[in-house]
């Protein structure tokens, strides 16, 4: 039932300009930029996938766990439409992908995932995925990958206005709204969207039945997803301003509130309404960056704050008294992030400093059962890359990356990956590398309540794969062939198992070994396959 609603009304792509122009005939020639995106020394060895802006823009009343099932190699775990969505990159755990927004980490300190289904693509103007070690440069902990989320200026002046409204079955209502506005050196960018379903379709309920006294045969009855509505909705401010001639500044607001009630398991047999659960979901995110672009390099600097409230409740019928709550969990995380990173190029090679920190605080409690805990971690981090062309054919990159975890040095990781052209005059491209990785313990795993195990060691992986890169040029366009074998191998993996107590408590496994084989074929028309016919001018009049 994911895809029971659709678009019903759009309009989008109203645009209002307030910038005078002349009376006049303006004539545009055909202007064609190509370049050769594939064969870069900083991303030698990395393996990295853009979503076309084209599949951001027509997708936008999706959330982004939709985008990335329908559209990447990641393996989305879905409990149903505005229920929790988390990803398997290659494989791993969902605590293993790490996902940023305009460089703020936005993994749950407590649990270490992201929950996709709370993300609207309409909010993100560009989405990366990096594939295993390629996550390095973002972050220790991505050992199956990295997604990051950006959002860029538009610096076309005047007034802009989009507007998408959607209406589907099951109560469904959705509502966006996009306005630009700036002039010269300032530009800001405001997003508003609301996201309702009462979600109650029917269905074949095959996890109950009954037996058929004449035929024999079990009849599953028809069911209605009932308990199961939610809504969602926030606002995005944008802003951006030229500092200088080869400067950029901008700040980003994000804030968002989401509700929506677990339904009851499929298998349920009892009165209807008998169990309520509901999950409430707060959010305020900030993030700043500087840029400054120099003759042989570029200064970066970042910093972010984030805040979640998360409160979940658990509520059921007592015969004769009510309804009685069993648990009421109340969960508050606040994250400070920071990030200094400088490249120069004195030639060819072309290092690249990025240290980093952050200061994570968590705070949860349950007012039933009187349980939880207060937790604190504070994480630095100092990568040192550096990359070389040679003779245009071979690059390599190493990246080495150091962090220190509440006042304790983690294990060096290095990564050392390369890019072989093994044709001279064409672009087929040989990628590989290695990598260690690890993933520390979450705060849940160290102190939940009850079951947290603060005797957990951290999880180490090493890492390597090779591929086969091939874009080609076309008359009507651009193919792209990729194929990547992956393995990884990680020790002391973090799994949550039932203990002899009554409750679940996380364990190290000794080993676990991943392998793997990705492919994507990508298909760009950049020409029309007919005639081409010459395009009408008109004048264009000012107000």
């Amino acid at each position: 039932m994911r895809n029971a609603w659709c678009t019903g009304l759009l309009l989008a792509g109203l645009s209002l300009h307030g910038q005078g122009v002349r009376d006049t005939v303006v004539h545009i020639e055909q202007v064609e930029i190509r370049k050769d995106l594939v064969f870069q020394a900083e991303k030698a060895g990395m393996k990295e996938t853009r979503i076309d802006s084209t599949v951001l823009s027509h997708k936008q009343a999706l959330a982004l766990s939709d985008l990335l099932s329908q559209n990447s190699t990641v393996f989305i775990r879905d409990h149903g439409r505005g229920a929790l969505a988390t990803a398997s990159f290659r494989g791993m755990a969902p605590s293993h992908t790490r996902v940023s927004w305009n460089g703020l980490p936005l993994n749950s300190p407590m649990a270490g995932m992201v929950d996709f289904t709370l993300i609207p693509v309409f909010l993100a103007d560009e989405v990366t995925l990096k594939h295993g070690s390629a996550s390095l440069p973002e972050g220790s902990g991505g050992l199956g990958g990295a997604i990051a989320l950006r959002n860029v200026a538009d610096w076309t002046p005047g007034l802009s206005l989009d507007y998408l409204q959607g209406v589907g079955s099951f109560g469904s209502f959705d509502e966006y709204l996009k306005v630009g506005l700036g002039r010269g050196r300032v530009r800001s960018k405001t997003r508003i969207f609301h996201s309702r379903s009462a979600n109650n379709y029917p269905f074949l309920n095959r996890s109950i039945g009954n037996l058929d006294p004449v035929t024999g045969s079990i009849v599953h009855p028809l069911d209605t997803n009932a308990n199961a509505a939610y809504s969602r909705g926030g606002l995005m401010q944008e802003l951006y301003v030229r500092t200088g001639e080869a400067g950029l500044l901008s700040l980003t607001y994000w804030g968002q509130a989401a509700h929506r009630v677990i339904p009851k398991p499929t298998s349920y047999e009892g009165p209807d309404n008998e169990n309520l659960n509901g999950q409430d979901d707060v959010d305020h995110r900030v993030a700043g960056e500087w840029q400054h672009y120099g003759a042989r390099g570029k200064w970066t600097v970042r910093s972010g704050f984030a805040q979640k409230h998360l409160d979940f409740v658990q509520r059921y019928r007592v015969p004769g008294l009510g309804m009685d709550t069993s648990i009421l969990s109340r969960s508050l995380t606040r994250s400070w992030v920071s990030a200094l990173s400088r490249t120069w190029e004195p030639g060819r090679g072309f290092p690249a400093n990025r240290p980093g920190s952050g200061v994570h605080h968590v705070r949860t409690r349950d007012e039933v059962s009187r349980l939880g805990y207060e937790g604190r971690r504070t994480e630095t981090s100092l990568v040192v890359q550096a990359r070389k062309e040679f003779g245009r054919r071979l690059n390599l990159n190493l990246l080495v990356r150091e962090d220190r975890v509440d006042g304790v040095f983690q294990p060096l990781l290095p990564f050392l990956g390369f890019d072989l052209r093994i044709l001279r005059d064409h672009p087929l491209v040989l990628k590989g590398n290695v990598a260690r990785n690890h993933h520390v313990p979450d705060l849940n795993d160290l102190h939940w309540q009850p079951g947290g195990n603060p005797d957990l060691r951290a999880e180490r992986g090493v890492s390597a794969e090779l591929g086969l890169e091939w874009p080609l040029s076309l008359s009507w366009g651009d193919l792209h062939v990729e194929w990547t074998g992956f393995r990884s191998e990680v020790q002391d993996w973090i799994l949550w198992v039932p203990s002899f107590q009554g409750y679940w408590e996380p364990r190290n496994v000794e080993k676990v070994a991943v392998r793997g084989l990705e492919g994507s074929l990508g298909l760009a028309a950049t020409r029309a396959l007919g005639p081409a016919r010459p395009m009408p001018t008109m004048p264009i009049h000012g107000p």
